[in-house]
């Protein structure tokens, strides 16, 4: 026999109610809540009740605690255990699907070889033809599904059915809440409706002056919605005078977005859209598509200009490579031939030194100084004459 739940076990089940991830499906023809038995553990260890208080112990300090307390709510009927049961599609199904992928792979091989075949003729044909042709193959291009397409990511459908042994354990096993306790915001809200119903009722009896007041925004409110209403009117009528007028060349929109779904300040922006749908708007459409076909051909002809350069630059450093070996051989010999030149210089200019004794230097050095006196003699002479 199970007693009653403790206020402490209905307090964690509800905040494991109201605050761990839930999911709602069909069991047994009713709509029920479901959540995992880990993302619960986690939930709990992250609650108030896995801080230890002052002179007290915390409930739960590990996840095996968190299992036991957790047992002791299934028990106690918060919830129960469920088992997955994934459904299997019909073989019709089945059939369709296996069809579908052929037909898929037949499509992508014959696009690989128009792809095979496209690149071929590229290689055959002339530039001028190919700047013809760019604009085609780019259309159709486009048309292509480029690569081998993702195979969607398809959720397979299951139902839940009661599981036989009612036991909580820590993984990914499914549990069913049978607990459904009422929030404090849905409470509040009926509490409001409840008290504004009954204050509508009682509106004969409410004071003269409130009266009044509630007359004057309802009379407010109805304006607005009216003054809304005759805008948008008057907005397609302002519409379809400017079109005929024009010959439908302006488009002219007051308010564009009034009646779209966007909030109650964007509603009123912008305050109008003006489009010119004449022929020189075409023409402008077509220049800008030209302007960007000769774009990309100028820039296909630069690659093609770029990689001349760099195979005239490779030949090129080739070439230099070849004649490299016999110009090194050429600036040895002459550099050999420079050196015989400087050697006959030097020798033909005499600037080969002798060696000479001391004996010839101070017999050179005494004839310097006779030759000195000699000139100083004849310098005297002729001032003893003049005396």
């Amino acid at each position: 026999e199970v007693g009653e739940p403790f206020k402490e076990e209905k307090a964690v089940a509800k905040y494991l109610r109201f605050n761990c991830p839930t999911k709602s499906t069909n069991m047994m023809g009713h709509r029920v809540d479901y959540f995992i038995a880990s993302k619960a553990v986690d939930c709990l260890l992250d609650s108030k009740w896995a801080k230890a208080k002052k002179g007290e112990e915390a409930l739960f300090t590990t996840r095996e605690s968190v299992v036991d307390y957790c047992n002791r709510l299934l028990k106690k009927q918060f919830f129960h255990r469920a088992l997955k049961v994934m459904k299997m599609k019909p073989d019709k199904d089945m059939k369709k699907e296996k069809e579908k992928g052929k037909a898929e792979s037949g499509k992508e091989e014959e696009k690989k070889s128009k792809k095979e075949s496209g690149k071929d003729e590229k290689t055959k044909k002339e530039k001028e033809k190919e700047k013809k042709k760019d604009g085609e193959k780019e259309e159709c291009k486009k048309d292509e599904i480029p690569g081998t397409p993702k195979k969607k990511e398809t959720k397979r459908k299951f139902k839940l059915e009661p599981h036989e042994d009612q036991v909580f354990l820590d993984g990914n096993e499914v549990y069913v809440w049978i607990y459904d306790p009422v929030h404090f915001k849905t409470f509040a809200m009926g509490l409001v409706l409840v008290i504004a119903v009954i204050a509508a009722t009682l509106f004969p009896l409410w004071p003269a002056e409130m009266r009044v007041g509630v007359y004057y925004l309802s009379v407010g409110a109805g304006c607005f919605v009216a003054s809304i209403l005759l805008l948008a009117v008057a907005r397609c009528i302002l519409f379809l005078i400017i079109w005929l007028i024009t010959g439908g060349r302006h488009h002219f929109w007051f308010l564009p977005n009034l009646t779209a779904d966007v909030g109650f300040i964007d509603s009123f922006r912008p305050l109008y859209t003006h489009e010119y749908k004449g022929p020189k708007a075409d023409l402008k459409k077509e220049e800008k598509s030209e302007s960007k076909k000769q774009q990309k051909y100028d820039s296909e002809e630069k690659s093609d200009s770029e990689k001349k350069e760099d195979n005239g630059k490779t030949e090129a450093t080739r070439n230099l490579g070849t004649d490299g070996s016999g110009g090194e051989r050429h600036s040895d010999t002459d550099s050999d031939r420079r050196e015989d030149d400087r050697s006959q210089h030097s020798s033909g200019n005499g600037n080969d030194f002798e060696m000479i004794t001391k004996e010839e230097l101070e017999q050179q050095t005494d004839e310097g100084d006779c030759e000195e006196e000699e000139e100083e003699d004849t310098e005297s002479r002729p001032s003893h004459g003049k005396s």
